[in-house]
Formats: structure tokens, C-alpha cells, sequence
């Protein structure tokens, strides 16, 4: 598929989750380009890279030896470090939001509230703690910066660095 064309990701998405539709949510999640396998044991995770590698081979879609890892205990994939414990929040992304300069306008209140709240499920209370920020995001409210804002601010940047690690049913 030629690069630059509109549509290319959601296209190649909707191609990738119909060729692996069988497997996905099993032992199989795909992202764009990215294929990535879990299993309960070693002699499961063989058995599952043998059908993920004869799918891709029987759709003529072919992996890059040097871009793959095979038989990792843990893996960094969007934004979140999966391993056999569970689910955890990336320590870079943590790292991105601690060091977040306070917000001055709404468009930057937005954004922040954009990448913490993308990890708002290891955060309980995650919206109790963000109310005065999101309360900035309504039409008709002054941008005013105010004590109660800044310890919302501070508090969720505090949650993120303790988020708990998911487990996987």
C-alpha cells in the first residue's frame, strides 16, 4: 500500500483485523502494523506464533525479521508495559506527564487531560480528580488558574507515578 494516501492506516487495520479476526482478544491484539501475541505458557506462545507467522504467510503479508522480537517476558506497546505480572503504565509516559509545565491556556489544559486520561483505568477516581481541570474545557468559563486547579493538577501527575498494575483476567 503506497504511503501517504488518506485512508492507508484504516484500511490496513480493517485488513489486518479481518485477516487475524479469529485470534484476536485470544492471543492476538493488532495495531496498525504491530502484531502482538500472548500466551498462558511457552508451549502455547510456539503454537500461536506458528499460526500468527502461517496467516501472515497465507495472505501474502510478510513481517520484517530485524523489527520483530520473539519470546519476550515483557513488552512496552501503546504506552503501557505488558508482561506476565499484568498491565502497567509506561515509565516514559509517566515521565512525560510529571514533567508537564503548568497549563496557561485551555488548549493546554486539553492536552494534558488528553495523555494522563489515557491511563484514567489504573486511576481510581481519575474524573473526581481532574473535575476542576475539565471544568476549564466548558464553553463560557474564564481560564483562571486557581489554587483548587493547581492541586488537581499536581494530584493527578501524584496518581499516575502509583498506578497499580492491572491483571488480566
Amino acid at each position: 500500500m503506497p504511503f501517504g494516501l488518506t485512508n492507508a492506516p484504516t484500511v490496513f487495520m480493517d485488513m489486518m483485523n479481518r485477516v487475524f479476526h479469529e485470534f484476536l482478544d485470544q492471543f492476538v491484539v493488532v495495531f496498525i502494523d504491530d502484531i502482538l501475541l500472548y500466551s498462558h505458557t511457552e508451549e502455547d506462545h510456539d503454537k500461536h506464533l506458528r499460526i500468527v507467522l502461517q496467516v501472515l504467510l497465507e495472505n501474502q503479508l510478510y513481517a520484517k525479521l530485524g523489527k520483530c522480537e520473539f519470546w519476550l517476558r515483557e513488552v512496552v506497546s501503546l504506552g503501557h508495559v505488558v508482561s506476565v505480572e499484568g498491565i502497567r503504565v509506561d515509565p516514559h509516559k509517566v515521565e512525560a506527564v510529571m514533567s508537564w509545565k503548568m497549563p496557561k491556556s485551555v488548549t493546554e489544559v486539553r492536552s494534558f487531560l488528553g495523555l494522563a486520561g489515557y491511563y484514567r483505568r489504573f486511576v481510581e477516581g481519575f474524573s473526581k480528580i481532574v473535575a476542576p481541570l475539565t471544568k476549564l474545557l466548558q464553553k463560557n468559563v474564564r481560564f483562571e488558574w486557581t489554587d483548587v486547579r493547581q492541586q488537581a493538577f499536581e494530584k493527578s501527575e501524584e496518581a499516575l507515578t502509583q498506578a497499580p498494575i492491572l491483571i488480566q483476567p
